[in-house]
């Protein structure tokens, strides 16, 4: 397993941790363990971003650039309704 694979791996992992504490932030039953739950989630999401910019500055996952007209269709489509 070479390096790209394994930072792939851990991305799919967090993405799933981070699936779990939103919906134990949804499903809690008390504030305290809502807050824990979220408190998780925020950490999680920022673990997920270091990843991500980590495996992006290596070229290992490409964003490509939205159209500005694309965008501005999407924005004109939507602030009509």
């Amino acid at each position: 397993m070479d390096d790209k694979n394994l930072m792939e791996n851990i991305l799919q992992l967090e993405k799933g941790a981070c699936d779990l504490f939103v919906h134990g932030a949804i499903e809690s039953s008390t504030c305290n363990i809502k807050q824990a739950f979220s408190s998780a989630l925020g950490e999680s999401l920022n673990m997920q971003g270091t990843i991500y910019s980590k495996m992006a500055s290596k070229g290992w996952y490409p964003a490509d650039q939205a159209d500005q007209n694309k965008i501005n269709g999407v924005k004109q489509k939507f602030s009509a309704q």
